[in-house]
């Protein structure tokens, strides 16, 4: 079985623990992390734009994508110890969601966190990159809280009855 666990920042301890709890030790494990391009090209603009006289070296871009990179490692380095067993680390970058489902293509399995509103049980307790992980895994999806779970209390109320219809 090929386990495809994908962590972010906040979240990857309870993927890390699902992984423990339910694939099988023989489980081909990997551990997934992927970069956006957003942060690091949002100051690379800035400072072209604002500070564009400035020196090249300067650019804030690189320090963050250099930093990212740092950050990415750590994290893979902390999830591989809490896992305690053999694994793959893998690190991509791009667009998020899509870089997921890309990396789950061979996979059985995609273990990932609920990345919205965890103070309530719904839909928006879906960000739009899990949301979208979700909805396109080409293989099964264990999808978990990375807290204990809100409430049934907290679910939304049933919508009100609809009129009978009428022809």
């Amino acid at each position: 079985m090929r386990v495809i666990t994908w962590l972010v920042e906040g979240t990857w301890p309870a993927c890390v623990d699902a992984v423990r709890t339910h694939a099988p030790p023989a489980s081909d494990v990997v551990l997934l992390h992927v970069s956006g391009p957003d942060v690091p090209a949002v100051a690379h603009g800035a400072f072209a734009g604002l500070l564009g006289r400035g020196r090249v070296e300067r650019d804030p871009g690189d320090l963050l994508t250099d930093l990212g990179g740092t950050s990415a490692a750590e994290l893979l380095e902390a999830a591989a110890a809490r896992l305690g067993r053999p694994c793959t680390r893998i690190e991509r970058s791009g667009r998020v969601e899509r870089e997921v489902v890309a990396a789950a293509q061979d996979a059985d399995l995609l273990v990932l966190a609920r990345d919205g509103d965890r103070e309530r049980l719904g839909p928006h307790s879906l960000g739009p990159a899990a949301r979208f992980a979700v909805d396109h895994a080409p293989c099964a999806v264990l999808l978990v809280w990375p807290e204990a779970a809100p409430d049934l209390t907290t679910m939304p109320p049933h919508p009100p009855p609809r009129p009978p219809h009428h022809r």
